[in-house]
C-alpha cells in the first residue's frame, strides 16, 4: 500500500467521543453509521485550505492527446447488433460492475463484467461503475445504437483529483475523458449520471428495460425502479427478461469472430511462455516447503508481464495433490520423485484467457507407473482429437474419452464389471477415477458461456469458431483401497484448447509438448 490517505481535514472536529457517555437510560449510546464511515479518516490528514486548492490545481499539464480506436471496436458493432435482433424492443443495460471491498479500505483487483466487456471491447481493469446501454435503433431495430456512460477524468481543480484514494488520479491514475473514451470505443460516450434519464426515456408500451442481472445492485435497482414506473412488470417476469438477456450474451460468444480466435492464440502463446518458466525453476520448488507456492509464482510472474495476469486460480498439485479436481491451495512440498499437475491460463488485456494443463515429471522423467497412467490419459485425449469435428455433437466429445478410460480401468481390473457394463447408465464406475467433464468452452471466461442452454452447449453440434478444452484425466488418491498401493497418489491431467475448423479442430496449444518422451526432452532442454 502507499502512504496516508489524505482524507482528513485537521479543522473538522471528530465528535465521536461525544458518544462514549451513557444515554438517558444508562446505556451506552453507539456512534452513528456516518461517524462509522469517517473512522477510516482518523488515520490521516487532508488539507483544505483555499491557498492549498489554488497551488495543488495549478502547474498541471492539461494536454490530452487523441486515443488510438481499439482493435476490437471493429467488431463490437456486430455483436451489438445480433444482440438486438435476439431480444427486439428492449433497452439493454450492460453494467460493468463495481470494485469489491477485500478488507477494510482496499478492494479486490478490478475485472469487468464479461458481457459488458465483450459488448463494449474494454478490458483489462476498465472502468468500474460504468454501464454500456444497447438498444434498437428507431430508424432500423435491426441496427444496435449504443450509448457508454462512465465517470470521466476530474478536474485538477476537484477534490477528487488529490484526496479520493478509489477513484482519485494521484491515488489510481488518470481515467480518460469523454472524448478520449468515445474515440477508443467508436461509440457515443456521456457522463454516469446521465444514466437513469436515458434508460427511463420512451420506456413502457414500445420499449421494454432490461438489464444483466446480478453486476451491480445499483444498476439493477435503479433498471426496476425505471420498470415499475413505467408500467412494465416486476417480479418473476422482470427476473425472466433478465434471464434471458444472460443467456443471450452467452450463447452469442459460443462462436468466436477473427478477433476473438487472434486474443486465444495470444493467451495461448502466453500460457506456453509461463510453463517453460515453470520448468526453469522448478528445482527451486523443490527445494521449498510450499514448493507448489513456488509454481504458482512464476507462473503468475509471466501472466502479469505479458498479459493481464492469470485467468483463473492456478492448480500447482504435486503428489496426492493432482487428486484434488480444483487444489489452488498450493501449500504443499514438491518430492523429486512425483508428478506435479499445473493447470493454469493467461488472461490477456482483451479478457480472453487460455486453460492448460500438464503433468510433469518432477525429476525430468516419468517413472514406469506413472508413465502407464499418463500414457493412458494421452490416448484418450488423442481419441478426441480425432473425432472431433464439425457437426459431432459437443457431449459425445466427454463419450470418447470415457470409453477409452474405461477400457483402460477394466485393462488394469479395477472396474467391478466390464468397460461396456460401466459405460452404461445404470453403471459409470469408472467415473470414480475421472468425475469431471472432457470438454468445456472457452474465452473470456475459462468456463465460458456458462449461461447457454443445454441445446445450444451440450447438446449442440460443433460449427466453425468454437473454442473448448480437452482435457481427460485419471485420479488414484492416496487413501483409495480400490487400487494398488503403486497407483495411489497419482494424478494425471492433459488439457489442450482447440479452435473447431471447416474440416476438424486445430490445437491451440499443440506448442506445449503433449507425449511423454517429448516432455522429458523438453524439460531436459529448460532445467537449468
Amino acid at each position: 500500500m502507499s502512504t496516508e490517505n489524505l482524507n482528513e481535514n485537521p479543522n473538522e472536529q471528530q465528535t465521536r467521543d461525544q458518544h462514549a457517555g451513557p444515554d438517558s437510560a444508562g446505556e451506552h449510546q453507539g456512534p452513528s453509521p456516518e461517524e462509522l464511515a469517517s473512522r477510516g479518516d482518523s488515520r490521516s490528514q487532508r488539507p483544505d485550505n483555499e491557498a492549498f486548492r489554488r497551488f495543488i490545481a495549478s502547474g498541471w499539464d492539461e494536454t490530452v492527446p487523441d486515443a488510438e480506436r481499439r482493435e476490437a471496436a471493429d467488431f463490437t458493432p456486430a455483436r451489438r447488433d445480433a444482440l438486438v435482433q435476439r431480444i427486439p424492443g428492449t433497452r439493454l443495460v450492460l453494467p460493468a460492475g463495481v470494485l469489491k471491498v477485500r478488507s477494510n479500505d482496499t478492494d479486490y483487483p478490478f475485472r469487468p463484467d464479461t458481457a459488458f466487456a465483450y459488448y463494449a471491447g474494454l478490458g483489462t481493469d476498465e472502468e468500474p461503475d460504468s454501464v454500456l446501454v444497447v438498444e434498437p435503433s428507431a430508424e432500423d431495430p435491426s441496427v444496435a445504437e449504443a450509448t457508454y456512460f462512465f465517470r470521466p477524468r476530474a478536474g485538477f481543480d476537484s477534490a477528487e483529483f488529490f484526496s479520493d484514494s478509489r477513484y482519485g488520479e494521484m491515488w489510481v491514475g488518470r481515467r480518460p475523458t469523454v472524448k478520449e473514451a468515445s474515440q477508443r470505443l467508436g461509440i457515443e460516450v456521456r457522463h454516469i449520471d446521465e444514466l437513469r434519464d436515458h434508460l427511463a426515456k420512451d420506456v413502457g408500451a414500445s420499449l421494454s428495460l432490461s438489464v444483466m442481472p446480478q453486476v451491480d445492485t445499483a444498476v439493477e435497482e435503479m433498471v426496476l425502479e425505471i420498470r415499475e414506473q413505467n408500467g412494465l412488470p416486476g417480479g418473476d417476469e422482470a427476473t425472466s427478461e433478465f434471464d434471458v438477456l444472460a443467456e443471450a450474451a452467452s450463447e452469442q460468444r459460443l462462436v468466436k469472430d477473427d478477433y476473438e480466435v487472434a486474443q486465444m492464440r495470444a493467451a495461448v502463446d502466453a500460457t506456453i511462455r509461463g510453463f517453460e518458466d515453470v520448468v526453469r525453476h522448478l528445482p527451486e520448488a523443490v527445494g521449498h516447503h510450499r514448493g507448489e507456492r513456488v509454481i504458482e509464482g512464476v507462473f503468475a510472474r509471466t501472466a502479469r508481464a505479458d498479459g493481464n495476469g492469470v485467468g483463473y486460480d492456478t492448480i500447482a498439485a504435486a503428489g496426492d495433490h493432482a487428486c484434488t479436481l480444483h487444489w489452488i491451495r498450493n501449500d504443499g512440498a514438491v518430492k523429486g520423485d512425483e508428478l506435479v499437475l499445473i493447470d493454469a491460463g493467461v488472461e490477456v488485456d482483451s479478457l480472453y484467457t487460455a486453460d492448460v494443463t500438464r503433468t510433469l515429471p518432477v525429476s525430468g522423467t516419468f517413472s514406469p507407473t506413472q508413465r502407464k497412467v499418463y500414457d493412458a490419459v494421452l490416448e484418450a485425449a488423442d481419441a478426441v482429437f480425432a473425432v472431433a469435428r464439425p457437426g459431432l455433437r459437443f457431449r459425445d466429445l466427454h463419450a470418447t474419452a470415457m470409453e477409452v478410460v474405461a477400457r483402460h480401468l477394466e485393462e488394469w481390473g479395477l472396474l467391478p464389471g466390464t468397460a461396456q457394463e460401466s459405460l452404461v447408465p445404470e453403471g459409470q464406475w469408472h467415473r470414480r477415477w475421472m468425475v469431471h467433464g472432457t470438454s468445456h468452452h472457452l474465452g473470456m471466461d475459462v468456463h465460458d458461456c456458462a449461461k447457454a442452454r443445454r441445446e445450444m452447449y451440450l447438446d449442440a453440434e460443433l460449427v466453425p469458431g468454437m473454442v473448448f478444452t480437452i482435457e481427460p484425466g485419471l485420479y488414484f488418491k492416496e487413501n483409495d483401497l480400490l487400487v494398488p498401493e503403486e497407483l495411489r497418489g497419482i494424478g494425471v491431467r492433459i488439457e489442450d484448447d482447440v479452435l473447431v475448423t471447416e474440416d476438424g479442430v486445430e490445437n491451440l496449444s499443440i506448442a506445449l509438448p503433449r507425449r511423454a518422451e517429448e516432455i522429458e526432452a523438453w524439460m531436459a532442454t529448460l532445467k537449468p
